[in-house]
């Protein structure tokens, strides 16, 4: 068994949601390929997820609160499924640290406890899922 096939079976028995996410978003991209922009993979992943039962929210408005005060600032998530997984795409050569404290500080925010981050713009699917405790 291929490590990414390691993974994705882990994923699956961890969290059944983001599996069938990565699903999808691997589905988008086997037919896509590499070297479209983001807002083509946004609208792809927007057609893939629901004929696989994946509800999903597109461009959501996250409300930022500071001090237990809403901010007039929002972040604007790429999807939210399952009205609790944030689901941020990219579209680079490939995905680093920047990107992930983008959808870090998105749970942050937000209260939300799992995130994926899934890059379609390299040779093969790139994802990471984080996941982020509420307890402290």
């Amino acid at each position: 068994m291929a490590v990414m096939e390691k993974e994705l079976a882990a994923a699956a028995e961890q969290d059944p949601r983001t599996y069938a996410i990565i699903g999808a978003a691997r589905e988008v991209h086997r037919t896509l390929g590499c070297g479209f922009l983001e807002p083509v993979y946004q609208e792809a992943m927007s057609l893939e997820m629901p004929s696989r039962n994946i509800p999903s929210l597109r461009e959501v408005e996250l409300p930022i609160y500071y001090e237990g005060r809403r901010l007039d600032t929002q972040y604007r998530a790429d999807f939210v499924c399952f009205e609790s997984v944030i689901v941020e795409l990219k579209a680079l050569s490939s995905i680093g640290r920047i990107e992930d404290t983008q959808i870090i500080n998105y749970l942050k925010a937000t209260g939300h406890e799992v995130g994926l981050l899934l890059n379609f713009g390299s040779p093969s699917l790139e994802y990471r899922r984080f996941a982020l405790s509420k307890t402290k």
